[in-house]
């Protein structure tokens, strides 16, 4: 067996076609249906439950979870399970989406009449608008395809991509109602990317205590390089009696400074400090301190407190560990 590299390519374009032609499909079906589906999940008062058999299933887990982490409460729950206990899972206050091509799978049809007893709103995603499923649908939404991208019409693929398409319009729809936010979304990923840059603040991973560089103003220079290869921050701060930062030492500093020609031993570090300097605030999201350092090309910063006294120091590494960057 050999791969044609020239028919697979073929291939493979024709696959990512047919699926774009699916979805470019599902836009002229965004009408007043589409609506009334978004009202009845944005003013469901307890979970959205999803339900769908086979690669419907699959999508059907994938929009539950899109849905959860989007501000809308919401799981899965599979339909043959459901005959078999799981459909307690289903209470007054839910709303359903069931999902299915053909809207004629035996499983969910086995617990429509469970589903109407509860008298909770169902909206179906289906192939085929005539079917039992569209037609015992609170609201049907109609995501078919004029065809399969798989060459034998037989596997789902631009029918599923169609409904995992529309399961995204409804989760962003309701998203932008509910007025979802970027934080909001961070408290649901915690630990995600994301969820470390929109919570994770300076105060959480800065240096303190013992653990700043930190001289006076009148220490030798060779005292300042001390301090700076003890606390490997690649900087020090200099402070007043107040321990306000008056200036800051770093490596390229001390580069520049043995350029000159500058004696270690009878320099002391407020003759060759630099007085304009950058900081952070304790209370800012580390994210705001990694984009300072990197409009500005430094790889560490003071943290002051509102007295602009100091109480922290990081560094590049610091964002790095805690996953910032």
């Amino acid at each position: 067996m050999k791969l044609n590299p020239e028919k697979t390519r073929e291939l493979a374009l024709a696959v990512l076609d047919t699926e774009a032609e699916g979805i470019r499909g599902l836009m002229a079906r965004i009408d007043a249906r589409f609506i009334r589906a978004c009202e009845h999940l944005l003013a469901c008062t307890g979970r959205v439950v999803v339900t769908g058999m086979g690669k419907s299933g699959h999508v059907g887990n994938k929009i539950a979870a899109t849905l959860a982490s989007t501000g809308t409460p919401s799981f899965f729950v599979h339909p043959g399970e459901a005959s078999h206990g799981d459909l307690g899972m289903i209470t007054p206050g839910d709303t359903v989406i069931a999902l299915s091509n053909s809207g004629e799978t035996d499983e969910l049809l086995t617990i429509l009449p469970l589903i109407r007893r509860l008298g909770v709103p169902m909206i179906a995603l289906t192939g085929n608008p005539r079917s039992t499923l569209a037609r015992e649908a609170t609201v049907n939404l109609d995501v078919s395809v004029a065809r399969e991208a798989c060459p034998l019409g037989l596997a789902p693929t631009a029918s599923t991509t169609a409904a995992l398409a529309m399961g995204d319009a409804l989760a962003v729809a309701l998203l932008e109602a509910r007025g979802f936010t970027a934080d909001d979304f961070a408290r649901s990923h915690p630990g995600g990317r994301l969820g470390r840059r929109l919570l994770l603040h300076v105060a959480d991973i800065m240096h303190t205590g013992e653990r700043i560089p930190v001289v006076r103003a009148d220490a030798p220079l060779g005292d300042a390089l001390l301090e700076i290869s003890r606390q490997g921050l690649g900087m020090t701060t200099v402070v007043d009696e107040q321990r306000r930062l008056i200036g800051v030492f770093t490596d390229g500093d001390l580069r520049r400074t043995l350029d000159r020609g500058v004696d270690v031993h009878a320099t002391t570090i407020g003759e060759v400090m630099t007085r304009q300097f950058k900081t952070a605030a304790a209370t800012m999201l580390a994210a705001e301190a990694l984009k300072i350092m990197e409009d500005h090309k430094i790889s560490a910063l003071p943290v002051l407190d509102e007295g602009q006294r100091l109480v922290g120091a990081l560094n590049m590494h610091d964002l790095l560990r805690a996953g910032v960057v």
